[in-house]
């Protein structure tokens, strides 16, 4: 029998041809948010070795790897960059530390907000993007509905699959919105099938 996201996701004939065999998804959540956001801008244009690599070297200059806001800030940027970070990235990071200092990014506030809300609040700091918003909405929070319009990978897919190779830029944004309207409101379970899809078989 299928679940409900896979039910669902499966009227869509093209989308269904990938959701194949016995695999499922479960979303996990990550309590500390300020540290997924400085681990998402750290692995931001790297492959996934790297991204690893540099954010262990990140958690290594801290006692019991426990990084505060606090600690963050207060790193000279030298030290960030020594761990493999460019000017701009340590930039970005030490502003995520910064905006958890005044502000609050723990995640019994933010699990409050709506989507939309969230980005709207996090897209303040300089460095974060609405893409990183949405990866932790997705890895952090295990939100069920969000559709990651300009995440490359997804892109990719979907061209493929629904054969838009025709579309560009925001043509090709506004169709793929409208194909992931009807996967409402299991976007997210989507959008891990095709990022699966495109890792495995493209």
């Amino acid at each position: 029998m299928l679940n409900d996201y896979k039910a669902h996701l499966s009227k869509d004939k093209r989308l269904k041809v990938i959701i194949s065999g016995e695999k499922e998804f479960r979303l996990k959540r990550r309590k500390n948010l300020f540290l997924f956001l400085c681990e998402s801008i750290m692995g931001q244009q790297l492959s996934g070795k790297v991204a690893d690599i540099i954010y262990d070297r990140f958690l290594e200059l801290f006692e019991d790897k426990k990084p505060t806001p606090e600690l963050v800030s207060s790193l000279p940027d030298v030290t960030l960059r020594k761990i493999g970070l460019s000017n701009n990235k340590s930039s970005y990071v030490k502003n995520v530390a910064t905006f958890a200092i005044k502000e609050r990014i723990d995640f019994k506030t933010i699990n409050k907000m709506d989507n939309e809300s969230i980005i709207k609040y996090l897209t303040q700091i300089k460095g974060v993007g609405r893409w990183t918003v949405e990866m932790l909405l997705i890895f952090a929070l295990g939100r069920e509905d969000v559709f990651a319009v300009d995440d490359y990978g997804i892109q990719s897919a979907m061209i493929k699959i629904f054969n838009l190779e025709h579309l560009k830029n925001k043509e090709l944004k506004d169709k793929l919105k409208k194909i992931s309207n009807r996967w409402s409101p299991y976007r997210t379970y989507a959008c891990l099938y095709l990022w699966h899809w495109k890792d495995n078989v493209t």
